[in-house]
């Protein structure tokens, strides 16, 4: 409809204005060409060999909750698509303009409304830049301890958008742990908050119902997220292992002893080799770094008893500074502007499951990929990352540097693996993924992962979203 510059295109054009003002409505070409996809592969694969990419109308630009609403019942009146975006450092396609429509752009809604000294809580609007809000809260020492790789480019909302992990997960939580309370503005308009803090026995929690949707049961518009102090101090180490195996076991004890270390992450040697080099030792083999937080005398204490675990599993301890050099230069490789590495073909095929079945779980894929692609000269490569008391999730990557030239032939491919991979995690007792959200790339596989549960999912969004005008197409809801 909106494709259609006839006079009920600019009719909207002009309720569109009114409602953000007009020179927060864009139809420049660069800007929608620019915004109509994210950091899926495929798309940037799609575009770089000059297929064509679906186009939103309008690029809308709010700032205030209200303006969000007059945009929603505007387009739920003419039943136009809308798709939310945050800093676009998705890799899912969730924020992908795949049915055109609106792109609701959120950068202009980066204020601090309040922070909470008395009970460690932060309210923003969600398009605050994670690195501006982390910087100010730095200087008050605080900390949001969520720290992902993409914080130079992410939004506090994209954070909850696809429950994403930051590096310190593995202590403070997943940005789904740190959420207290929502705003929300729903399909037709309506705003809703959810209760005013997360921990209640007053029915079920709508408050995670939104937190994950990725934009397609309403757009959040204010946010409130605990905080914590930044810590006294922080100690670093590195240790070396025989094998992946004794890396995952040396794990798998310090979380079951609850030692609730901020960080660990397991590298196996590919991943040894492409992430741990300039540490000042030679980038080979499986290697932990972990990392203990708080108080100097507690965090001592904790730093050796995990390093026992690991001496206990064949662990050769390598000391503080390649640790401290990890730390210092753990988003070195994720600085904007974000590009993937096209032409080469990749993907993070990452995970979660439980520690009975994670050993299988690497083992399956990684023979997958090395075995099944060896004509393509596959390479495969995982790290562990995010640790719970009770499993591990998996990094993991495939990487093909010399793809077939054919898009289609290529966008077969490259889906063949995901399917393929993504079946050997739900084999395991896995999940699609652990914090990159599903969007677009692993939608079709929501029903394979939920079951008969999925026709409960497809009943809230057709109860909320009735006319499936938020971010179609993702989390598998298709069109109707």
């Amino acid at each position: 409809m909106l494709n259609a510059r006839g006079y009920a295109a600019e009719m909207i054009r002009f309720e569109l204005e009114d409602a953000v003002g007009a020179e927060f409505v864009i139809d420049r070409q660069a800007t929608l060409k620019e915004l109509a996809i994210d950091q899926y592969w495929l798309t940037h694969m799609w575009k770089a060999k000059d297929q064509e990419i679906p186009l939103p109308s309008y690029v809308v630009r709010p700032a205030t909750t209200e303006e969000v609403s007059k945009v929603m019942r505007i387009c739920h009146t003419h039943k136009i698509p809308v798709v939310p975006r945050g800093g676009g450092s998705g890799t899912q396609g969730g924020a992908a303009t795949m049915y055109g429509g609106v792109l609701l752009d959120l950068s202009r809604m980066d204020r601090i409304f309040e922070i909470d000294a008395d009970s460690l809580i932060l309210t923003a609007q969600p398009g605050i830049n994670g690195r501006v809000l982390e910087d100010t809260l730095n200087r008050q020492g605080l900390m949001l301890a969520h720290y992902p790789s993409s914080v130079d480019s992410a939004t506090l909302g994209g954070y909850l958008a696809a429950r994403g992990s930051g590096v310190m997960s593995t202590r403070y939580g997943k940005a789904e742990d740190m959420v207290i309370s929502l705003e929300v503005v729903l399909p037709d308009g309506t705003i809703v908050n959810t209760l005013p803090v997360p921990n209640h026995a007053c029915g079920p929690g709508l408050l995670q119902l939104f937190v994950g949707s990725e934009g397609t049961l309403g757009v959040i518009t204010k946010i409130s997220m605990r905080l914590d102090p930044l810590p006294e101090t922080r100690l670093l180490r590195m240790v070396r292992f025989p094998d992946m195996h004794a890396g995952i076991e040396a794990g798998r004890e310090i979380m079951l002893k609850r030692l609730n270390p901020a960080v660990i992450r397991l590298y196996d040697p590919g991943s040894t080799k492409h992430s741990l080099q300039g540490t000042g030792l030679a980038a080979e083999g499986v290697n932990m770094v972990f990392m203990v937080d708080g108080f100097e005398d507690v965090a001592r204490v904790l730093q050796q008893r995990i390093l026992d675990i690991c001496r206990s599993h064949g662990g050769t301890d390598l000391g503080e500074a390649p640790g401290l050099y990890w730390w210092n230069h753990r988003y070195d490789f994720y600085r904007p502007p974000l590009q993937p590495s096209y032409p080469m073909l990749y993907g993070t095929v990452e995970s979660v499951t439980t520690f009975k079945n994670i050993h299988s779980l690497y083992d399956e894929k990684k023979a997958l990929i090395e075995q099944k692609y060896k004509e393509w000269n596959a390479e495969y490569m995982a790290h562990m990352s995010h640790w719970y008391p009770w499993g591990v999730m998996i990094y993991d990557r495939f990487y093909i540097k010399e793809p077939p030239q054919d898009a289609q032939e290529v966008f077969r491919l490259h889906n063949r693996i995901w399917a393929e991979c993504s079946r050997i995690n739900l084999n395991n007792g896995a999940l699609l993924n652990e914090h990159h959200g599903i969007g677009f790339k692993l939608g079709w596989m929501m029903r394979e992962q939920y079951g008969d549960m999925y026709e409960v999912l497809l009943g809230v969004k057709k109860q909320l979203d009735p006319k499936n005008i938020m971010n179609p197409g993702k989390l598998g809801f298709g069109v109707w």
